[in-house]
């Protein structure tokens, strides 16, 4: 095995510390998303990840050449995972290793990490740039909570989501764009989706992963270095829990209060990235606060309010939540808008 950092030509996908990661010899998969891409032109490779957790086990998929070969959940330890063997040494493979499940902040020994890799018979290419970097910031949507299993599946359990092929990287394909996810399944702009504050994304958006509790020695408390990976477009998801609370609860002058908290996340992601066009996208599983956030976009320069298509019956996938059907044609309508501002 050949620890990661070592391994020459890769490159990491999602928030993580490169100095507190380094240091341990790990890079660790935080957000939903998360994990890394190659070139290979040997005949075999493996990768080593070790997990942990106390009740939600972190899932992955393995791509090449952009197909799903595997997809499967991680026992505790370190486990060695073979994503081909005997294949033609010479052509160039195209690999990439996702984290389908969000960080769980529920489960405090929640953690993934890659630890190194295994290749034979070949070597690793350099990676061409892409144009683009985007940000998606989110909840269960982006998290892609209901994009694996059955349309009679209603069990909140990390087998059921697959971040892999949400809107939010459906969206980056379209485009050749780097991409990272910051998302919480439940979570909103002011509250979440139970009237509780605390469950507020902005309020955790600055660090490099505030849920990762287990991985705080590889820097997940961290203030994230914003300088580091400038995105040319940050993509607010959020608001869907936000209306739930409000709906449930009758909390009062709760639209006012909400603009008001998208108004400061908006004028924030301006000062923390101020290249940036930023984008709130809204509508896939209910559009009741979209006057709320249209009016919060108009206020903050640069920014602007993107509708996304609605779940249908025909679209939806397990857990109440959109299938994919309904990630692509959200893909489709953002990508498109993207273009025409970037």
């Amino acid at each position: 095995m050949q620890p990661i950092f070592s391994c020459p030509h890769w490159r990491a996908m999602g928030r993580f510390a490169e100095e507190p990661a380094r240091r341990a010899g790990v890079l660790p998969l935080f957000w939903a998303a998360s994990g890394a891409e190659l070139l290979f032109t040997g005949e075999e490779l493996s990768f080593f990840l070790e997990a942990d957790f106390q009740r939600w086990e972190p899932w992955i998929v393995l791509e090449l050449n952009g197909a799903p070969l595997l997809r499967m959940p991680l026992d505790r330890g370190v486990s060695r995972v073979c994503l081909f063997r005997g294949m033609a040494s010479g052509p160039v493979k195209h690999v990439r290793l996702w984290k389908e499940t969000q960080p769980m902040a529920e489960d405090e020994r929640h953690s993934l990490r890659l630890v190194g890799l295994e290749g034979r018979g070949g070597a690793f290419l350099p990676l061409p740039e892409r144009r683009w970097r985007l940000e998606f910031v989110g909840d269960s949507l982006t998290s892609g909570e209901g994009l694996a299993g059955g349309l009679g599946e209603t069990d909140w359990v990390p087998a059921l989501f697959s971040a892999s092929a949400s809107w939010a990287r459906r969206t980056a394909d379209l485009l050749g764009a780097d991409f990272w996810t910051v998302s919480q399944s439940g979570w909103g702009v002011r509250t979440g989706w139970d009237g509780d504050a605390r469950h507020a994304l902005p309020a955790i958006y600055e660090t490099v992963c505030a849920p990762a509790a287990a991985d705080a020695s590889l820097g997940s408390q961290l203030p994230c270095d914003f300088g580091a990976w400038p995105p040319d477009a940050v993509i607010v998801n959020l608001g869907t829990n936000d209306a739930g609370a409000i709906q449930r609860l009758g909390l009062p002058q709760g639209e006012r209060l909400l603009e008001a908290a998208a108004v400061r996340f908006l004028e924030r992601l301006r000062q923390l990235a101020p290249r940036a066009k930023l984008v709130w996208a809204y509508g896939m599983l209910g559009d009741d606060l979209r006057p709320v956030l249209e009016r919060a976009a108009e206020k903050v320069p640069g920014a602007y309010y993107l509708p996304l298509p609605p779940v249908t019956e025909e679209t939806m996938g397990s857990r109440q939540h959109p299938g994919p059907l309904c990630h692509q044609a959200a893909a489709e309508t953002a990508a498109a808008f993207l273009r025409g501002i970037l």
